[in-house]
């Protein structure tokens, strides 16, 4: 299933690839892009190519796998300390998990992101760059270690929204469908995993918006990394952004980054209940793993453990999953 999930994950990588890079244009950190994501998309394949639409996508792949086995070991350890005596663990305990387990990821794997956003910027024709490693060093030896974690700032800040904007969505699902949350079928839920992706990201946006100008902005590159401001700070950039370019400034670049996180959210929502409602009829919670309809006679409030002893004591037999024939 690991083997699965990273390849899906790392094609999701290679298709969503001309979005991440079209998301760094819109959002101003080539300031000469002025025009509509379409005519950005072709002005960068006349001038550079194709190919340049997948710049910095190797460096991606190759961040991938670090950070989510760094993010599953962080979730697991928080996963204990968040949860209760029952061992249960509520849904902002749980989202706060996946927060916090997303920073610590974040901030180990960086400096892989600083390098991605410096090969995006850079011009394909005419390198500051060779390569992934060449570009470690330079900056590394350039500008010293910090600049690899500069804009990180703005990325541990940008979780916070996030993370509200989806919680808020979350324990609203009921009130907008009117239905408890457990009557809702794969529609519904791929629905609002799109709707909860669309509003946190729209709502961290500014700070993605910072934290790339941070990583491009370089006195070593070309045009100073091509920014559209120049700022001292994380403070600045925020004011510099608003002073020149206007509040909507601030969310320049959207609709690519939407275009990309919006569905691949609805699918990962979509698949995280179906997954959930697997485990509970394996489990003897639930009739079938299609629905939510309990068990006749099992005590919910039972823990797993507790549950497999009652239906062993009932002669119950231990359910098979179709998905394994």
């Amino acid at each position: 299933m690991a083997t699965l999930r990273r390849d899906g994950r790392l094609t999701a990588l290679h298709l969503t690839a001309p979005l991440e890079l079209l998301t760094v244009w819109r959002s101003g950190h080539l300031g000469t892009c002025r025009r509509g994501l379409r005519e950005a998309g072709r002005s960068l394949c006349r001038t550079e190519g194709v190919r340049a639409l997948w710049k910095g996508n190797l460096t991606a792949c190759l961040r991938l796998c670090p950070y989510s086995a760094l993010q599953l070991a962080a979730s697991r350890r928080l996963v204990i300390l968040f949860t209760d005596e029952l061992g249960r663990i509520s849904h902002w305990r749980a989202i706060m998990v996946g927060s916090l387990s997303g920073m610590v990821a974040t901030i180990v794997t960086y400096p892989t992101d600083v390098i991605k956003t410096r090969l995006i910027v850079q011009n394909r024709l005419e390198p500051s760059y060779e390569g992934i490693l060449h570009a470690f060093y330079k900056i590394y030896h350039q500008e010293g270690f910090r600049a690899l974690y500069r804009g990180v700032s703005p990325a541990i800040l940008g979780a916070v929204p996030f993370s509200a904007g989806s919680f808020s969505v979350y324990i609203s699902l009921d009130k907008i469908w009117r239905e408890p949350i457990v009557h809702f079928t794969p529609l519904q839920n791929f629905i609002n995993g799109c709707v909860a992706a669309a509003v946190a990201q729209t709502l961290s946006f500014p700070f993605e918006t910072v934290k790339r100008k941070m990583q491009a902005q370089s006195p070593w590159l070309p045009h100073y990394g091509g920014v559209d401001v120049h700022f001292t700070g994380m403070a600045d950039c925020f004011r510099q952004t608003v002073k020149n370019k206007g509040v909507l400034g601030l969310w320049r670049g959207l609709t690519p980054s939407l275009l990309k996180i919006v569905p691949y959210f609805g699918v990962m929502f979509t698949t995280f209940e179906f997954c959930k409602r697997v485990c509970l009829y394996r489990n003897g919670y639930i009739e079938s793993p299609l629905n939510y309809k309990l068990t006749p006679g099992v005590d919910q409030s039972l823990q797993p453990q507790e549950l497999r002893e009652f239906l062993r004591r009932e002669n119950f037999e231990p359910r098979k999953s179709t998905l394994e024939n």
